[in-house]
């Protein structure tokens, strides 16, 4: 029998250097971790200690990008582990998780706090000579990283610093593992078949199969989004609605151990004492001095603004949508007395929201979700979003089934650019799991930089979604807003893939966060674009294409509830900059906190025991405290962007060229707004936003 060896401290041997998933076992991380940072160690002793002048290639370049099988390995099996942790993990990773975060986040300040280090790089910082532009933004970039995470604080503050920062980590892991349980232990298991009354074919099929993989009869729902979303918008069962959405907006608010309430006080808590030691007076000031908001008045002036303009519309969305509500169940009554009164004490619930909003875009547009299921098989629109990247921008994706993937649900493919030549690895993982996360993202395996011999190390890159699922009688059939998910991640993707920059910590998504959803809601603005559709949107058993009429009503319907899914994003990032704009200790209940904090963008009555906090990944554990305005920011660049390629044509080469060479290519190279500009021409401004949104404001700059 062969020994085992650990695929970590050794070269990879397959195809572009792609993880060899199916060598890796459980104990293989560990080992790597620890001696990753060994590895870590020994090189820091040699830095420190080395006799010649600090320069800018023996103290700042990093010494792993020799080429030839030399490689990071603390960051090579970071990057799986942590990857692996959101999209395929177990008990047993979420234990060794657990057990490794602290020792991780206690090395990584004992680089960042070392003195002597920090010493060699301000030397570097005040003295370096003739660096190229992107140096210098290494140089600056790594310099602002050593200040901002200690490296000028006495030793008590250093010693702080520590404490503070490794229970943020360890609670930020706590946040994310209590949300997936809690996630996962919800089925809603319905027995009746009248129970399943509204619902289509496929949510029905979806559920049956759920049933079945649980060895259950009849029929499961879950929290999911493919099964969660479905249920809320066709049952006509209004008390099993209430059952799901009760169970979805209170996740991790029970009496059990999954509760977020306590680690969410105190994540807060620490963020602010972390951003005072360091001198700023709150969370957000420290976070907002590297984007292009650069402060919170700017960040409060954008969702203002956006208030003040969409808020008219929404509240104008909502009357009829309540006028539709009451219309409908007046009419279960046939007595006129009790319609009458019936009709006066009826209230809108949340759980009513997807429902009636469904109903009223049938009205007004004859149109929903399911009629454009069948247009949308899986296998067509991975056709049509990689035939969009080869019509702008000439590259191919080639399905390589001999790269190693972490699940069968996977696929690996090439990719080749127009010239031929290989661009990038990716990866997709499309459907819901045990293991699993909800929601979607964009990672990567392996980042792009160029080594000292000039080798361009080309990018792994990774999309995972919950789409919706095949099931025994069709194949996955997706919905319109799961096209647009896809477009969106890939659009991140694509950012990842042409990477052309010398440095890793420049390349591809390593961009300041309200710069980085740009490519990402860039790639959404297609999903509706006919020329687009008519590329691969064909019936999955006719073959016939999506007929013109279900396009003008997808064209029409654009807007619909389009001011109430703004001041929803808005009452994101209101509640986000209520936590983190705070300069004395958190003491509130989250609950009410969270019902007072976005207030002004909420229409709807706000229920008592319901709690986004504590679900709220993105400002608690996914990198977006004080950042989440980002999504409206970018948004109001997205669409400024987008109506460039509207004017000269939605396939344009020549734009997209200037659009790949300008932003996708670039990185972090230099500042968002120069790259934005030289795409654009001029900065952004909010009027092609408000636009698409048929909102009519004057001109406004961000």
């Amino acid at each position: 029998m062969n020994e085992h060896k650990n695929p970590f401290l050794e070269p990879y041997g397959t195809l572009h250097d792609t993880v060899p998933f199916d060598r890796i076992q459980l104990e293989d991380y560990e080992e790597a971790f620890m001696e990753g940072i060994r590895r870590d160690n020994e090189y820091l002793d040699r830095t420190i200690n080395n006799p010649e002048k600090p320069t800018f290639d023996n103290t700042i370049l990093n010494p792993f990008d020799e080429g030839d099988g030399y490689y990071d390995l603390l960051d090579r099996v970071s990057t799986v582990f942590f990857n692996l942790l959101s999209a395929e993990t177990n008990d047993e990773m979420d234990a060794l998780a657990q057990k490794m975060q602290p020792i991780l986040t206690q090395h990584a300040n004992d680089m960042r706090l070392n003195p002597q280090l920090f010493e060699r790089i301000r030397k570097v910082h005040l003295h370096h000579r003739r660096l190229t532009a992107e140096e210098k933004m290494l140089l600056d970039n790594c310099y602002e990283g050593f200040v901002r995470s200690g490296a000028l604080l006495d030793e008590e503050g250093k010693a702080k610093l520590r404490q503070l920062t490794e229970e943020a980590s360890m609670l930020s892991l706590q946040f994310s593992q209590n949300l997936l349980k809690e996630n996962k232990a919800f089925t809603l298991h319905i027995t009746d078949e009248a129970q399943l009354d509204g619902l289509p074919d496929t949510a029905r099929e979806a559920a049956a199969m759920t049933a079945k993989e649980q060895g259950k009869e009849g029929w499961v729902f879950t929290l999911d989004m493919p099964s969660y979303s479905p249920f809320m918008t066709y049952s006509t069962q209004r008390e099993l609605r209430q059952q799901m959405y009760m169970a979805r907006n209170t996740e991790c608010t029970h009496d059990n151990t999954e509760n977020n309430i306590e680690i969410c006080k105190r994540l807060i808590n620490l963020r602010r004492e972390i951003a005072q030691l360091l001198g700023y007076k709150t969370y957000a000031d420290y976070v907002l001095k590297h984007r292009m908001a650069s402060n919170v008045r700017n960040v409060y002036k954008l969702l203002d603004d956006l208030i003040d303009a969409y808020k008219p519309t929404a509240i104008k969305e909502r009357d009829e949508l309540i006028k539709l509500f009451k219309k409908n169940n007046a009419q279960r009554s046939t007595l006129n007395a009790q319609r009458s009164t019936l009709n006066a004490q009826l209230k809108m619930m949340p759980w009513d929201t997807g429902f009636y909003s469904h109903k009223l875009k049938m009205k007004k547009y004859n149109l929903d979700a399911e009629m454009l299921r069948p247009y949308f098989e899986l296998s067509k629109v991975i056709e049509g979003v990689f035939g969009l990247a080869n019509r702008l921008y000439g590259i191919t994706f080639k399905e390589n089934k001999d790269i190693p993937v972490y699940h069968p649900d996977v696929k690996a493919y090439e990719v080749f650019d127009k010239d031929g030549s290989y661009l990038a690895v990716f990866y997709a993982d499309f459907h819901p799991r045990k293991g699993k996360q909800g929601g979607a993202w964009m990672t990567e395996y392996q980042g792009q930089w160029i080594t000292k011999k000039g080798e361009n190390i080309r990018p792994h890159v990774s999309v995972v979604m919950n789409l919706t699922k095949p099931t025994d009688e069709k194949p996955a059939l997706l919905t319109l807003s799961e096209v647009e998910t896809f477009l969106h991640e890939f659009g991140h993707s694509l950012h990842g893939m042409f990477a052309n920059t010398r440095f890793e910590s420049l390349s591809g998504t390593n961009v300041w966060w309200d710069f980085v959803e740009l490519p990402s809601q860039f790639m959404e603005n297609f999903a509706i674009e006919k020329d687009f559709l008519r590329t691969f949107a064909f019936h999955y058993q006719t073959g016939e294409p999506l007929p013109d009429e279900l396009i003008q009503r997808i064209v029409k319907s654009r807007n619909f509830m389009a001011a109430t899914a703004c001041l929803r994003q808005v009452s994101f990032g209101l509640l986000d900059m209520a936590y983190y704009t705070k300069k004395d200790a958190f003491t509130d209940d989250i609950i009410p906190f969270e019902k007072k904090a976005w207030k002004k963008a909420i229409l709807g009555e706000q229920l008592p025991d319901t709690c986004m906090t504590v679900q709220f990944s993105h400002i608690m554990a996914g990198g977006y405290a004080a950042g989440y305005y980002s999504y409206k920011w970018a948004e109001v660049l997205d669409a400024d962007a987008f109506s460039v390629f509207k004017r000269h044509g939605i396939f344009d080469q020549k734009t997209a060229q200037r659009f790949r060479d300008n932003i996708l290519s670039r990185g972090g190279t230099e500042h968002p707004m120069t790259l934005y500009k030289r795409f654009r021409g001029g900065e952004p401004t909010i009027d092609a936003l408000l636009k698409r949104n048929g909102i009519k404001r004057e001109t406004k700059k961000i």
